[in-house]
């Protein structure tokens, strides 16, 4: 399996290297904190990372960060990951948002997002760390680009590169041109530990129903409309 893995991160390593030339992600000297869900991509985010300093043209150091939390609340600590993140070797926090007296469960989607980014760029902060990673994958930058079109009549997309707080902060999203699909073959020859328990609020969300949309497209989705949405979503949002 090890074999396996290796021969689909060399693959993957070529999207990944497509999007840090393209928007210039990694840069000398940075401190990169990968956010770790727990599940498949933020895993596989992580290990691509680690395995592209060897060949990367720039300098960077790297780190891991869960936050322990959803909708329903702070959650306890998911003990295969964290023993999977130990046994990495790469320094990682494990981490709870700091919820407020009037916050109540079940949170308000945007409410969670909110407390999970504060946790993250704090964390980030504490281990020195100047670059936060996110996991999307291309088939989330396709879902958002519909997503906005239908419920918000524009088509801006997950930016690759942003910057926070005057620019103390970037965040990044490497896989933006890798497709679930090979994530998922790397991840079962990685051997990932098993992720957290779902959000309960996943199946509810308005993306929820875009997924199934264009699930529905079959074939038709994956040799042509998803590199349509892709295309038209990090084109607009560069020229935004």
């Amino acid at each position: 399996m090890a074999a396996t893995a290796e021969r689909q991160a060399h693959f993957l390593l070529r999207n990944l290297g497509k999007a840090d030339r393209a928007y210039r992600m990694l840069r000398d000297g940075d401190r990169v904190a990968v956010a770790v869900s727990g599940g498949k991509d933020s895993l596989a985010l992580l290990q691509l990372l680690d395995r592209y300093r060897r060949t990367a043209a720039v300098s960077y150091d790297l780190a891991a960060i869960h936050v322990r939390g959803d909708a329903g609340g702070v959650t306890p600590a998911h003990q295969p990951l964290e023993e999977w993140l130990a046994a990495s070797g790469l320094p990682y926090r494990s981490v709870e948002p700091e919820l407020n007296a009037g916050d109540r469960a079940p949170l308000g989607c945007q409410r969670c997002t909110w407390l999970r980014r504060k946790a993250l760029f704090c964390t980030a902060d504490a281990l020195g760390c100047n670059v936060l990673a996110y996991a999307h994958h291309a088939d989330d930058v396709a879902q958002t680009t519909l997503l906005n079109f239908l419920y918000a009549g524009s088509v801006y997309t997950l930016a690759p590169v942003a910057s926070y707080l005057r620019d103390r902060f970037r965040l990044i999203r490497p896989l933006i041109y890798t497709p679930e699909s090979e994530i998922a073959r790397f991840a079962r020859a990685s051997d990932f530990p098993p992720p957290p328990p779902p959000c309960p609020r996943v199946s509810d969300s308005r993306r929820a129903k875009v997924q199934e949309l264009l699930r529905m497209l079959g074939p038709d989705y994956v040799r042509q409309v998803r590199a349509n949405l892709v295309r038209a979503g990090l084109d607009h949002t560069k020229a935004g």
